[in-house]
């Protein structure tokens, strides 16, 4: 997985300053890519991971690289927040990044719409790569905004659900479900009560849970988020209000919104060993693929089922998708070394070996189709999952934004309002909830 700090900031927007306008080129191949890449040079690579097999895996998938390219070489600065890269990516200089990558596949947006990136599509295409048969189509739709490919992918996550085996055989419950139907009567099913709280829940489903995001709900659904002039079609798209709807049921179902925070307030953190999946609280479990190291960590006292989340019942021809997002790589638009820059960019993203070693390396999914398919890749059969939801075609993310994750705040913010009962009439709030995306958008512009 890469790095803690990656799962809890993944939601949040960057700040990438609307004056990068004023200093960052437009991303043309030409624009401060005069460098020779044949000639002996140095540039600089920034990243945010900080785990110890992370940073041994960066280091191996530098050194690979340095290995077929020695003649450019790569001062690694790692731990680096988005913050701190948006700011060197405005002042540029001898100091600053000439590649960039960054967990926040939020800020797609900012970066292509402001330039602070340079667009890669000159160049995959002046190297016959192209993006559409190279990366799932979830993780290609990710790192481009309005055709702006400032961005590649770098390995990814992907979401499924995680089950208890034991729970599972106790409550007579032959698999993990396929529908959402199927989910509902199993997280019943599940659920043990304990006087007015519980020995075990079946699923937790309240939007303040563990990785039980509106928008990884909503992937299951298809969303289309904007229409083609741009504009929030959260009111108007009947996935959004079924997302809701099922997420409200099973909230209601499962004992109420405030019957479950109480036990949910009482419950591990996500990320240490007392879990409530890991402990057995929890039965089900939506989450990414670097659960499963975590919960074997942990050693549970019973088997770990992995699966593809359930879909809605009408689009059970469907199943076997699931939300993705990832790791982004870039090329700084200030950079004067950004012919040398690509080879980098091109090495870690798109060879096959060096996707496979750095996957192996740090536990993520891989961000290539045939990185996906390698006999080369190591790990748990369980894992196979999440590379099958990778390389799904109906596997889905959140389109990119020019003001990042903003809209997916205010999203997330109507859930919260629908689940507790604050807001009660689901149409009036999701048509309030696009009036604010179309007001915030158009203000960023």
């Amino acid at each position: 997985m890469p790095g803690i700090s990656r799962k809890v900031t993944s939601a949040l927007a960057v700040t990438a300053s609307t004056a990068l306008l004023a200093t960052a080129c437009t991303g043309q191949a030409s624009s401060g890519a005069s460098d020779d890449p044949s000639k002996d040079t140095t540039i600089t690579f920034w990243h945010a991971w900080s785990a110890p097999n992370e940073v041994a895996g960066v280091k191996a998938l530098i050194a690979g690289f340095e290995k077929v390219n020695p003649n450019i070489h790569v001062d690694v600065v790692g731990n680096m927040t988005d913050d701190k890269m948006n700011q060197a990516l405005r002042a540029g200089g001898s100091k600053a990044p000439d590649v960039i990558s960054s967990f926040t596949t939020n800020g797609v947006g900012k970066f292509c719409s402001s330039g602070a990136l340079v667009d890669l599509n000159p160049l995959f295409k002046k190297a016959g790569i192209d993006p559409a048969t190279t990366f799932p189509k979830a993780m290609s739709e990710y790192t481009q905004y309005e055709g702006d490919r400032c961005a590649v992918p770098l390995l990814g996550d992907a979401y499924g659900l995680y089950y208890n085996k034991t729970a599972f055989q106790k409550a007579g419950i032959a698999g993990p479900p396929k529908t959402w139907s199927e989910f509902e009567a199993d997280a019943k099913k599940l659920t043990v009560p304990q006087g007015d709280t519980y020995k075990q829940l079946g699923f937790m489903p309240d939007y303040h849970g563990w990785e039980t995001t509106t928008e990884h709900y909503m992937g299951q659904f298809g969303p289309t988020y904007f229409d083609a002039s741009g504009r929030s079609t959260v009111a108007t798209d009947p996935a959004v209000a079924d997302a809701f709807a099922v997420q409200k049921k099973l909230v209601d179902s499962l004992g109420g919104f405030q019957k479950l925070e109480r036990f949910r307030s009482g419950l591990g953190d996500e990320w240490g060993p007392k879990h409530p999946f890991q402990t057995g609280q929890v039965a089900m479990q939506l989450d990414g693929e670097w659960r499963l190291g975590m919960a074997l960590d942990a050693k549970p006292g019973f088997e770990i089922g992995v699966a593809p989340l359930p879909v809605p019942d009408d689009r059970a021809d469907q199943y076997g998708k699931g939300y993705i997002t990832g790791t982004i790589a870039g090329i700084a638009a200030t950079s004067k070394k950004q012919n040398a820059a690509w080879e980098l960019v091109r090495y870690i993203t798109t060879d096959t070996d060096a996707v496979v070693g750095f996957s192996n390396a740090i536990h993520n999914v891989p961000s290539t189709l045939e990185a996906l398919k390698s006999p080369k890749l190591k790990y748990d059969p369980r894992f196979r999952t999440f590379l099958d939801i990778a390389a799904n075609p109906h596997s889905s993310t959140s389109p990119a934004s020019i003001n990042g994750g903003v809209y997916l705040t205010t999203i997330q913010q109507l859930g919260y309002d629908y689940e507790s009962g604050k807001v009660t009439d689901l149409k009036a709030g999701l048509k309030k909830a696009a009036a604010q995306i179309d007001t915030d958008i158009a203000q960023a512009k």
